[in-house]
């Protein structure tokens, strides 16, 4: 007698937004009302998460600095693991699943072990966020190049972030909090301005949204200063004085800087 063949699983790597759940695409969602299994990161919003039918079953793998609920392995292994077990997994993650969501090495991972695929694209961070905070990435007067850079990664100080920010350039950073001081540092002895403008965005797109401003000098002790909360974004460039934010000040003058800045 021929065996019935188990039911093809499938997993798809889906991007969740960067919080606000009207910013998820309709293919994601369509995902998450017919998936079996629904693995996260701790970034994806309450909103987000809420759309999950109750049936479904959740995995949590949210991640914090320094500290995992489960290695990046091991989710690759679940991954895999529970989608040759035939069912319909989705791997949800915020933003956008190929900008610094590890999203290349899930993928990776499945293609290694023979797993059926796909990626669905989602709204990153830099995108979503500077749109709530009414700041434009790219201006046609202030710049024309923008770059997305990593602040936890490891010798900060080594790495190469020549021509990144600077006249006609936007510089997004992303995980940058806990060295934002360094980042400044960094920036000024490469020859960035020190009156520059820059950005902090605090729970893009969330309810409770809150964009501060002030210039590159003063960007590590504007977060210790507001205490200034993950997740949070930093945008340095002539743009970021474009912003609908609110002027945080480590010395007087310094909102005329700003305004005025060219």
């Amino acid at each position: 007698m021929e065996k019935t063949p188990i039911s093809a699983g499938k997993l798809w790597l889906v991007g969740a937004g960067p919080g606000d759940p009207d910013m998820l695409t309709l293919r994601a969602a369509r995902l998450l009302a017919s998936a079996d299994l629904v693995v996260h990161d701790g970034l994806v919003g309450e909103g987000v998460l809420a759309l999950i039918p109750a049936h479904v079953e959740r995995i949590s793998v949210a991640k914090q600095r320094s500290r995992h609920t489960m290695k990046q392995d091991l989710i690759n292994d679940l991954l895999v693991r529970e989608t040759l077990a035939g069912r319909q997994v989705v791997r949800l993650k915020g933003g956008d699943p190929f900008i610094f969501g590890r999203g290349g090495e899930e993928l990776d991972a499945a293609r290694k072990s023979g797993v059926a695929v796909e990626v669905v694209p989602g709204i990153t961070a830099a995108a979503g966020c500077a749109a709530q905070a009414g700041l434009p990435l790219t201006h046609r007067e202030d710049a024309s190049a923008v770059s997305f850079v990593a602040g936890q990664c490891k010798d900060l100080t080594d790495q190469d972030w020549s021509g990144l920010a600077g006249h006609g350039r936007t510089l997004v950073i992303y995980m940058g909090l806990a060295t934002a001081s360094a980042i400044a540092d960094k920036l000024i002895a490469d020859g960035v301005s020190p009156d520059l403008p820059v950005a902090v965005i605090e729970r893009g797109t969330a309810a409770d949204a809150r964009v501060l401003r002030t210039l590159l000098t003063d960007l590590g002790d504007l977060v210790a200063r507001e205490k200034v909360q993950s997740p949070s974004l930093i945008i340095v460039g002539k743009v970021a004085s474009r912003a609908d934010a609110l002027d945080c000040l480590g010395a007087p003058g310094v909102a005329e800087k700003i305004r005025d800045f060219s």
